[in-house]
């Protein structure tokens, strides 16, 4: 009780501190040295990214000659965290490989166009995107590790009225990607609830018991959900924890709470960097250093914290503060009103950091992708079989060499504490 006490006096009060600024600058120019000027951006896909479209396939460019300097992209959610220490802590130069500074890219379709284009050979996506690209549109992508499990939340505005999923009856709800964990779990939620998700313009009139869902960019939520154009969103940290700070949001649920452990971001490479037996040496180093860099995170986390935010190195533009609520605090008695956490004996985390990509979790995400509301041209997924993609989508021989070699990551409270620990039953409780 008394750590508990602790950690809400350090991380779940001073709400109102003026120290923390919600900053809304959609390029990230404060951050030094990472940013994406409006050329590039706009090279990049910013159409795409403002309408909330899914790049063509005609965008994905022909593999370029290999490089292996180590190029990482990603967005300024916690879920990179692996990537970025394991640049900034060297391990990827532990590992005789040579890495430059990541870049901080606003949305996830300039990072999926980024990636296809081969700006970047090493990057985080969320675990349906992946799919997405290799099936709908063709594109030869491996997953080769999870970079973390949780770390995400829903977040309603206090004004809103919501304090149960059948609440959202006639009301406006964000997700950063249509193929996204958000979108899957959210759904499943309000589902259980009796809430029809629907895609409709924001105008557009809903019946009691119909919620309309949009696509927006993470640093767009927080924004959004304090001038309360939205009523809720659900994102990867640390734009919960920045959204319950300044935007008058509350968590109405982790979502770690409601799928034990579950995959958001993944570690994704393109499919000759993860297959090429001449590239064999190199994608092995670099997997090792990232679970060198879970492993460390797990263990250091108000260390890496203060690294990764704007106090420190610079990676996620937000204070400390922020990152240090998104990483440490989760605390069943303060998250009660609503009860945010149901199920405390999980012993989870807000975030964890575990890599090992269990056959279980892909194909219940596969399975929970057909009866998820999505735009677009979804057909693809109606003769996609789970244990298919299980197969064919993950590469798991790096991960598995560098966790056999670093038998911590056995402690992750998501893993198996008896019989095969690579081997799982996914546990979702609503």
């Amino acid at each position: 009780m008394k750590e508990q006490k602790h950690l809400i006096d350090k991380y779940g009060d001073g709400i109102d501190d003026p120290e923390l600024v919600l900053e809304y600058d959609p390029l990230f120019k404060n951050v030094l040295g990472s940013g994406v000027d409006r050329r590039d951006f706009l090279k990049m896909g910013s159409l795409a990214a403002m309408s909330s479209l899914i790049p063509s396939a005609a965008t994905f460019a022909q593999e370029k000659k290999w490089d292996p300097v180590v190029k990482i992209g990603y967005i300024p959610i916690t879920d990179a965290a692996a990537l970025l220490v394991a640049h900034e802590l060297g391990f990827f130069k532990k590992e005789g490989i040579e890495s430059v500074r990541p870049t901080l890219i606003r949305g996830w379709s300039p990072l999926v166009e980024a990636f296809a284009s081969h700006r970047f050979n090493l990057t985080h996506m969320l675990i349906p995107i992946p799919i997405w690209m290799r099936y709908n549109n063709k594109y030869p992508l491996k997953i080769t590790a999870w970079d973390h499990t949780n770390g995400s939340a829903i977040i309603v505005h206090k004004d809103s009225g919501i304090n149960t999923p059948k609440d959202f009856g006639g009301k406006q709800f964000a997700v950063p990607y249509w193929y996204s964990i958000h979108n899957i779990v959210s759904q499943k939620i309000m589902k259980e609830a009796g809430i029809k998700p629907v895609i409709r313009p924001q105008s557009a009139k809903l019946a009691p018991d119909e919620c309309n869902f949009l696509v927006l960019n993470p640093p767009e939520m927080p924004p959004a959900l304090a001038a309360k154009s939205i009523d809720g969103y659900c994102v990867a940290e640390p734009f919960n924890a920045l959204g319950e700070i300044k935007a008058g949001g509350k968590v109405l649920r982790f979502t770690g709470d409601v799928w034990k452990g579950h995959p958001c971001c993944v570690v994704v490479m393109h499919e000759a960097d993860a297959m090429d037996p001449d590239r064999a040496a190199w994608a092995q180093g670099v997997h090792n250093a990232i679970i060198a860099a879970q492993i460390h995170l797990g263990e250091n986390r108000e260390e890496m914290a203060q690294l990764l935010s704007r106090d420190g190195k610079k990676y996620l533009p937000f204070p400390k503060k922020v990152i240090e609520r998104a990483m440490l605090f989760y605390d069943p008695a303060y998250y009660s009103n609503p009860i945010a956490i149901k199920h405390p004996e999980w012993g989870m985390n807000r975030i964890n950091f575990q890599s090992w990509p269990y056959r279980s979790a892909t194909e219940l995400v596969v399975s929970d992708l057909k009866s998820t509301v999505l735009t677009g041209d979804a057909s693809f997924l109606d003769g996609l079989s789970p244990q298919h993609v299980a197969d064919d989508l993950v590469n798991y021989k790096f991960v598995k060499n560098a966790l056999e070699a670093n038998p911590k990551w056995k402690n992750d409270p998501s893993v198996p504490k008896s019989g095969d620990p690579y081997t799982r039953v996914e546990v979702v409780k609503l």
